[in-house]
């Protein structure tokens, strides 16, 4: 009796254990991408050239890093032959990124056996990925691909991980509802602009890490079809998430609340990249829009020197709706505003339980305190870091226009196809100017030369002179020790950052991981006397100083 039990356990187990090969090996299957079929591979044989100490060069195109700290790259031509150059040229800085998102990667999901895990779920839901993406970018993003790093093959193959980086953004922001991208943008123009001329700015607030941050290329773009254009982007990235054409057409992102996808679909990257080179006015980026499927809810804030306004592109996994102020000025942050959306469930929880609605309030109060908006003053509303009238926060509070993880922060004047770039630390260092007429006018670059316009440099805020900045940056340290598994005194980190309630979270954390019940009560409690940025966390400070609580009954 008991041999035979033995012998079904043994068979039920077998069966277990085919299954289970089986389904490894249909992941395995279906998360393999083919690459697009390259007609003409002549691009491979071309060798980027060193014209001069600090510049590199392939034909017309070039790649240099400015004395500002940023990247600069122009590229032209087909699809294949684009990204070849652009791979070529900036390769120690395509792999490089995928060092920094790699270690991020781990640092986030420690287990090995989830992350392995993670690979083929993010090749199963990707598996269609190709589908979506129009062969142009198919064929840009394999070129870049050949540079890619040779240390990631247990991750795919060049181009399935390159390809797959571009939809990053959006299966961490939908699968998760990570705190990656809180980003701020506004526009004004007419009577609302000093000059009457259009002014749009943003803060790109993507955070995966400092050292994701440290490389921003400026890319300019003379593709063989479409509209010249530029962007700021990072190594191995064809997407768009804040550019400008030569029509004086503008795109930026903002990740709006969505519900869990369901399968692949287009990047909300590459669908603003199809703007940005393809539309040259609203109602070509609205159209482009229309047409693209995507897996996320994001808006799209479109400024058109044509139209002389800028509006927001809605758009869910389902539909898509536009706002348009019909005033002079407009607002985005990360819930939708149209009538189609606003009482939506997903936006409904998004104003409710997130800092988009306590943020665009604070930028509605900075623009209307401002009298008629400029340059300058678009500049200091991005690096605002107070909360509503001007009440401190804390450094860091997401509620905060400024939160200080912002990727870079960009102003665009359509109309004078000027452009200003933001340099470290975040966009507190001065802002670069590129004049795209110039840069766009240029034949190639035999000599390391300057192409920023210098004489409209904004200069760096004062804010980074100060005590209380340094304060903030050794607050950072503490927290870094902390998330290292290092030990410190909590009292030390919440002194460096006293009005910011996570400080008082993360010491709270802290010290209850160290069973130190009774130091963690009091943390928890000031933290929830604070403004705090969100639903979610306002609830781990309440459960978590329950459990502190009831620890010390024990």
């Amino acid at each position: 009796m008991k041999k035979r039990f033995l012998r079904r356990l043994l068979r039920v187990l077998a069966v277990i254990v085919l299954l289970f090969g089986l389904l490894f090996a249909y992941l395995v299957w279906v998360s393999d991408i083919p690459a697009p079929k390259i007609k003409d591979t002549a691009a491979l044989q071309l060798q980027r050239q060193q014209p001069d100490t600090g510049l590199y060069t392939i034909g017309n195109s070039w790649f240099r890093k400015s004395n500002s700290g940023l990247y600069e790259l122009y590229v032209e031509g087909a699809p294949f032959e684009r990204g070849v150059i652009n791979g070529k040229l900036s390769k120690e800085l395509v792999q490089l990124q995928e060092d920094y998102f790699s270690a991020q990667i781990n640092k986030m999901v420690p287990s090995k056996f989830y992350r392995h895990f993670l690979k083929y779920f993010i090749g199963f839901f990707n598996r269609k990925l190709p589908d979506y993406v129009a062969e142009e970018y198919k064929e840009e993003i394999y070129g870049v691909s050949r540079s890619a790093s040779d240390n990631y093959g247990y991750i795919g193959d060049k181009y399935q991980r390159i390809l797959n980086y571009h939809s990053a953004h959006d299966i961490g922001h939908a699968l998760q509802n990570l705190a990656l991208v809180g980003c701020t943008s506004f526009g004004t123009w007419g009577a609302a602009s000093a000059d009457s001329t259009m002014i749009i700015g943003r803060n790109f607030d993507f955070y995966v890490g400092d050292d994701f941050a440290k490389n921003k290329i400026i890319e300019f773009v003379n593709p063989s079809s479409g509209y010249k254009f530029m962007s700021v982007t990072w190594g191995g990235f064809t997407g768009v998430v804040s550019g400008m054409n030569e029509q004086g057409l503008t795109v930026t992102i903002n990740a709006a609340k969505s519900s869990y996808p369901t399968g692949a679909a287009t990047p909300v990257s590459l669908v603003a990249r199809e703007i940005v080179q393809y539309a040259k006015n609203i109602s070509e980026a609205i159209a482009i829009a229309n047409r693209r499927k995507m897996f996320v809810s994001e808006s799209f804030l479109v400024g058109s020197a044509a139209d002389n306004k800028a509006v927001i592109i809605e758009k869910t996994p389902d539909s898509l709706s536009v706002y348009d102020p019909n005033k002079n000025a407009i607002l985005c942050t990360n819930h939708f505003q149209s009538s189609a959306f606003w009482n939506s469930e997903p936006n409904k929880e998004m104003r409710e339980k997130s800092s988009s609605v306590y943020r665009y309030n604070r930028l509605n109060q900075l623009l209307t305190a401002n009298g008629k908006n400029s340059v300058q003053k678009t500049i200091d509303i991005l690096r605002d870091y107070r909360g509503m009238n001007n009440a401190d926060i804390g450094l860091g509070n997401e509620k905060a226009v400024n939160q200080f993880i912002a990727h870079h922060s960009i102003v665009f004047e359509p109309q004078k196809l000027r452009v200003w770039v933001s340099t470290a630390p975040w966009q507190l260092g001065p802002y670069i100017c590129y004049d795209l007429k110039k840069i766009f006018a240029m034949r190639g670059m035999n000599k390391n030369t300057e192409v920023n316009e210098a004489a409209l440099t904004i200069p760096a805020d004062s804010l980074i002179y100060t005590p209380q900045f340094k304060r903030f940056e050794q607050f950072r340290a503490y927290r870094a020790k902390i998330e290292n598994g290092e030990q410190i005194d909590p009292d030390s980190l919440v002194a460096e950052n006293p009005t910011f309630y996570n400080s008082y979270i993360i010491a709270g954390d802290y010290s209850y991981k160290q069973k130190d019940y009774k130091k963690a009560i009091p943390y928890y409690q000031k933290a929830l006397m604070l403004e705090i940025a969100n639903h979610g966390e306002r609830e781990h400070a309440k459960l978590m100083l329950k459990k502190a609580q009831e620890k010390l009954q024990q």
